[in-house]
C-alpha cells in the first residue's frame, strides 16, 4: 500500500507518515522546504518531496496510478481542491483535512467571531456549518479561514470522489507548527514561580492530538473505499486548563504555583489568557469516527507529553 500526504512534515502529516510506515505502507510526503522534515520520518523510510500545494502537475507526477491514499493537509480554498480533483480521481481513497472552526451554533456564532459560540456538547458533524466562502476571499485571515474550509468541503464532496473530510479540534503534537504548550513549558524551564489561568482553569476546549488523528486515518483506510464521509477528530476525554497545566508541570518537574484567575474584566483583560479559554465548552462528537473501527492511540494528557517533550528537546 502507498500514501502520499501533502504537508506530511508537521503534527498530523507526520503523525500519519510515522503511522502508515509502521504499518507496511510506503510513504510519500510534500512541504516547501526539506529541512522541516523530521529525522524520526526519514529515519521510518519515509520520503520527502519539495513541492509546493500549488504545483500540481508535479504532485500528479507524485501520485501517478499506484497511489492507494491521498491525504491533503494543505487545502485552504475551494482553488486548491479544484485544480487538485483529476489527482484525486487516480487514488483509492483521500482524505482532507477540514477543522471544527466551520461549525455554527443556532445563533450563527462560530469560533472565529466576535461573540463566543454556544454549541451543544458533543458537537455532531451535522451541526450547521458557515456559508462557503467565494474564491476571492484570503483563507490566511481570522474572517476567511473557516468559510474556505467550508468550501474546501463542499468542493471535494460534491466530486462524488471518495473523501473523507476530517475535522479535527486544537491539534497537540510533535512537530506542530506553532505548539499552544510552547509558553507553559518556557515558564516552567525559567523557573517561573506563578503561572496564571484565566476562568479559574475550567475552560474545556476539545484537543486532538495529532497521533489520534493518524489513528483514524489508519482506521479510514480499512473501511469502504467508495464511501464519501465527514468526521471530527478529537482526544477521547476533555481535561480543563487546569489540568492541561498541571501535567505540564508535572512533567517538567515544576515546583511553581497555578493562579487561578476569574473571568476576564472585559476584552482589555489579558491575565491568564490562555490557548484553551473559551466561553462555553466545546467538545466534537467522535461517536462516528468509533463506529468505522477508530481506537484512540491515547488520552488527551498522555499524548500531550509528545509535544512538551518535542518542545523541550528543541527550544
Amino acid at each position: 500500500m502507498r500514501a502520499v500526504i501533502l504537508g506530511g512534515t508537521g503534527a498530523i502529516g507526520g503523525a500519519t507518515a510515522e503511522r502508515l510506515s509502521l504499518d507496511g505502507w510506503t510513504v510519500d510526503v510534500t512541504g516547501r522546504d526539506a529541512a522541516a522534515m523530521p529525522d524520526e520520518l526519514r529515519s521510518a523510510g519515509v520520503r520527502f518531496h519539495p513541492l509546493a500545494r500549488d504545483q500540481v502537475a508535479g504532485i500528479g507526477r507524485l501520485v501517478g496510478d499506484d497511489t492507494d491514499l491521498l491525504v491533503d493537509l494543505v487545502a485552504y480554498a475551494a482553488r486548491d481542491a479544484r485544480a487538485l480533483l483529476p489527482v484525486m480521481g487516480s487514488v483509492g481513497q483521500t482524505v482532507v483535512i477540514s477543522t471544527r472552526a466551520v461549525y455554527v451554533d443556532a445563533d450563527g456564532r462560530h469560533i472565529n467571531g466576535d461573540e463566543p459560540p454556544r454549541f451543544p456538547v458533543p458537537l455532531p458533524e451535522d451541526n450547521p456549518t458557515l456559508p462557503p466562502a467565494g474564491d476571492d476571499v484570503d483563507p490566511h485571515t481570522r474572517d476567511g479561514y473557516a468559510p474556505s474550509k467550508v468550501a474546501v468541503e463542499r468542493t471535494v464532496l460534491d466530486s462524488g470522489l471518495p473523501v473523507t473530510v476530517i475535522r479535527p479540534s486544537k491539534v497537540h503534537g510533535r512537530w506542530a507548527r506553532n505548539a499552544r504548550t510552547r509558553p507553559f513549558v518556557e515558564a516552567m524551564l525559567r523557573g517561573d514561580a506563578r503561572i496564571e489561568l484565566a476562568d479559574r482553569g475550567r475552560s474545556v476546549d476539545h484537543l486532538t492530538a495529532a497521533a489520534n488523528t493518524a489513528a483514524l486515518i489508519a482506521a479510514v483506510t480499512r473501511t469502504d473505499r467508495d464511501a464519501q464521509r465527514i468526521l471530527n477528530s478529537a482526544d477521547p476525554d476533555t481535561p480543563t486548563a487546569e489540568q492541561i497545566v498541571r501535567a505540564i508541570g508535572e512533567r517538567l518537574g515544576w515546583t511553581g504555583t497555578i493562579d487561578l484567575l476569574a473571568e476576564p474584566d472585559g476584552v482589555a483583560d489579558q491575565r491568564g489568557h490562555h490557548p484553551w479559554l473559551v466561553a462555553h465548552p466545546i467538545v466534537l462528537d467522535t461517536t462516528a469516527s468509533t463506529a468505522i473501527g477508530y481506537t484512540p492511540n491515547g488520552d488527551s494528557l498522555d499524548l500531550l507529553m509528545d509535544e512538551v517533550d518535542w518542545v523541550r528537546r528543541h527550544g
